[in-house]
């Protein structure tokens, strides 16, 4: 009940409560995996400044935005590449494809629909929706309607690897997806009166992680009314039939790694954590 240290990783809604109850009580505070404040709410910065005696980042551009605002992060790299390391990448299967159509179901509700109806152009390509562990298997069946697609549980990683091309709904999946390899299509789309109040405070260009730690856009990203039926086909058309844009795209990905850094983030954020804290009262 009187800890040395708090740390405190990812999970802002509740965190960022804790490290302002840590910080009147005089407890010293770690925060490991930081809010995104750097895309919407970026005042809450100098908030994460105040009450954080530490901060460490996992996203490369992070460090020079927190200092844009006379806060110091370190830079520690993405826990991803720990996640991935002993992962066996096995070879892609020419003409499958692999749907990730998110992980809650308002997102699924408003992205599998325009996935599937896109998917039956292409009856040569066998498509696999990769399940979320906390969605039941008859949701995604009410919306299949008798196709003949699988929903696969607990292997995206195999899924994803072993597919040619990717649709992926914008979140940490579309980082995963790149880490391994395969040629991604990124999606979102939002409740339309939701998605124009948000619109007005994003700051960043992307929403893709891919394209906003690269700073350019590698993948494409189909947005809110750019989602339907005919950009994913043509988008899934050209990962698929044209060698030379789906190799560029793997060649950013290279690009990718190496600014990610290597394996090892919760190590170095470990050593950091000590090199402040150890014998400090």
């Amino acid at each position: 009940f009187k800890p040395d240290l708090l740390i405190l990783i990812d999970y802002p809604g509740f965190n960022m409560r804790m490290a302002e109850w840590a910080k009147k009580k005089g407890y010293k505070t770690a925060y490991y995996i930081t809010p995104q404040v750097w895309a919407w709410k970026q005042k809450r910065a100098h908030q994460l400044g105040r009450i954080s005696d530490l901060i460490m980042t996992i996203l490369p551009f992070e460090k020079a935005f927190f200092k844009k605002f006379q806060v110091e992060a370190h830079y520690v790299g993405h826990p991803l590449l720990d996640a991935l390391a002993d992962f066996p990448t096995p070879s892609p299967v020419k003409g499958r494809v692999a749907i990730l159509p998110g992980s809650r179901k308002m997102e699924i509700r408003n992205m599998l629909p325009v996935m599937l109806k896109a998917a039956d152009s292409f009856p040569n390509i066998r498509f696999v929706i990769a399940g979320a562990p906390s969605i039941d298997k008859a949701y995604y069946d009410s919306f299949l309607q008798g196709r003949n697609i699988p929903v696969v549980f607990g292997q995206t990683y195999t899924i994803l690897a072993e597919s040619q091309a990717a649709w992926v709904t914008s979140g940490t999946a579309t980082l995963e997806t790149a880490l391994l390899g395969t040629p991604q299509v990124v999606c979102y789309r939002g409740n339309p009166i939701s998605y124009q109040i948000v619109k007005q405070w994003i700051k960043v260009p992307y929403i893709s992680l891919v394209n906003l730690i690269l700073d350019s856009p590698l993948v494409r990203e189909l947005i809110q009314h750019d989602l339907n039926p005919e950009n994913l086909r043509t988008e899934l058309t050209r990962l698929i039939d044209d060698e030379t844009h789906a190799n560029q795209i793997k060649d950013g990905y290279l690009e990718l790694r190496k600014k990610l850094g290597g394996e090892g983030a919760s190590a170095r954020a470990a050593e950091l954590i000590l090199a402040k804290f150890k014998n400090k009262n």
